[in-house]
Parts: structure tokens; C-alpha cells; sequence
């Protein structure tokens, strides 16, 4: 099915740049690059970065702020269509 066969670090670090960080599925890499999906994860453990715990909380503390500000914004236009229909209703009375 695949052959035996070396390839050069730089080979390797692009393929699970693929996976990674452009979101290809292993299994299309792979295929497309002519290796084993086998290959392809054993190159992920070696060459993949993880991204630092602090990093992730940085993103996370960033996403719970922004997410914090969209719902005290949606949560003001609530407050103000439900006064809206408040003073509508009793104009129709």
C-alpha cells in the first residue's frame, strides 16, 4: 500500500502543519501526501507545538469578555423591546 521511505524534517513539520493548524483531516493528508495516516500522527506527537497553558487562558479570558460584553448588549435591546411593547400595549387599550 505505502512504501517504505524516508523523509527529510522538514516533510514531516509541513504535513502536521496541515493537520493543525489548517484543520486538514489526517486521513486526506495522508492520502494526498502518499504516507500512512500511521505516519502522519507519530509525526504529530513529535512535531506538533502545544500550545502553553497560559496561552490557552489568555484565549479563554478573551472569549469569556467578549462573550460577557455580547450579552449585556443583547441583554439591553431586550430590556428596551420589552418596554417598547409595554408602552404599545397600553396604547391600544
Amino acid at each position: 500500500m505505502y512504501k517504505s521511505k524516508r523523509y527529510t524534517e522538514e516533510f514531516k513539520i509541513e504535513a502536521v502543519k496541515q493537520v493543525t493548524e489548517r484543520n486538514y483531516p489526517v486521513a486526506e493528508v495522508a492520502e494526498r501526501l502518499g504516507v500512512s495516516g500511521h505516519s502522519i500522527y507519530s509525526w504529530i506527537k513529535r512535531y506538533a507545538n502545544p500550545v502553553p497553558v497560559s496561552a490557552h487562558t489568555d484565549l479563554q479570558q478573551d472569549e469569556i469578555r467578549q462573550l460577557k460584553a455580547e450579552l449585556r448588549r443583547v441583554t439591553e435591546e431586550r430590556d428596551i423591546l420589552k418596554k417598547a411593547a409595554a408602552y404599545f400595549a397600553k396604547l391600544s387599550e
